[in-house]
């Protein structure tokens, strides 16, 4: 019988957190890169989320994985109305002239 166990979850939140993690390092110059390897990471915390709460038998955890998917999804919203603004206004988007704004 394939009984896939909170083990199996807790695995694939480590790959994908760590997919995550990778893509912030390797692709520091591409600011959507970024947003997507945050939503990655906050997806994989989600998982262990709701993989702990069947698991423990405690809705607590979904309840707060939605929670979170409703916050991710504000953030992401709100991010790319940003950037878009910001490309309209400067006609690129690299890290690097963002950060050159500071005053």
């Amino acid at each position: 019988m394939n009984y896939i166990s909170h083990y199996h979850f807790v695995t694939l939140a480590i790959i994908l957190f760590c997919i995550g993690v990778a893509g912030i390092f390797l692709n520091r110059k591409n600011i959507i890169s970024i947003l997507m390897s945050i939503e990655i990471m906050l997806v994989s915390v989600n998982i262990n989320f709701v993989a702990f709460s069947v698991y423990l038998n405690d809705l607590l955890g979904q309840i707060f994985a939605i929670f979170v998917l409703t916050v991710a999804g504000a953030e992401a919203a709100i991010g790319l109305a940003i950037l878009v603004v910001y490309f309209n206004n400067c006609k690129n988007i690299e890290l690097e002239d963002i950060s050159s704004m500071k005053g």
